[in-house]
């Protein structure tokens, strides 16, 4: 997986795997260079810049010269390819950073995206139910208190003006079934409404407001 995310990548990034293995690397290089700066204490701690002859211009008795000039060159070249090293591990480092940027990016547009296909854009409701009576043809039907109206029988948010609208056509569909759509907690819900003569007062047992648009 982490070859496959590479090579999308480009062919000069660098995996996961092939990042650490330039940490390990570089721990490796630390270590050395630790053990050959040991060497230099160890040899009356001449550090990287002490002579290495006597006031006469002799080789130095008190010392291995050899083993000093030898642990000094290797410093400088192992400190050399510990520059370069840091240079790539930040290089990766910041291409791996790039990428989980953008891996984040497309995974929250694709969330995204789905959320939007599993919640299309809803109608504008027209109306909202605010009272609905035990019992009666709105209560049986399932229609509930704040209830967003966005079809009521051939009444829909493109042809609503007042609430006379919906009043024709309960007159109209008394004793037939109408086809009632809302909003209820973000989702459209579609119910079956007959209006029709029963112990309360009207044919439906619920009231209804308009919405301002």
């Amino acid at each position: 997986m982490a070859e496959e995310e590479a090579a999308a990548a480009g062919p000069d990034a660098l995996g996961v795997g092939e990042v650490q293995e330039l940490v390990r690397r570089k721990d490796e290089l630390e270590a050395q260079i630790k053990a050959c700066y040991a060497v230099l204490e160890g040899q009356k701690g001449v550090g990287m810049s002490e002579p290495l002859v006597d006031a006469e211009g002799y080789p130095r008795a008190d010392v291995d010269v050899y083993q000093v000039r030898a642990a000094r060159h290797n410093i400088i070249c192992l400190q050399n390819d510990h520059k370069a090293l840091m240079l790539q591990v930040e290089k990766a480092l910041h291409q791996l950073h790039a990428r989980e940027k953008e891996k984040q990016a497309k995974d929250e547009a694709e969330a995204q995206a789905e959320a939007m296909n599993q919640n299309p854009t809803l109608p504008q409701p027209f109306a909202r139910v605010n009272a609905v009576t035990p019992g009666s043809p709105a209560s049986i039907s399932g229609l509930q208190v704040d209830d967003e109206i966005i079809e009521f029988g051939s009444v829909d948010t493109h042809n609503f003006q007042t609430l006379q609208n919906i009043a024709t056509v309960v007159q109209h569909s008394e004793g037939k079934p109408l086809s009632v759509t809302v909003i209820r907690g973000g989702k459209k819900l579609h119910l079956g409404l007959t209006p029709k003569h029963w112990a309360g007062k009207g044919l439906l047992g619920c009231n209804i407001l308009p919405l301002q648009r």
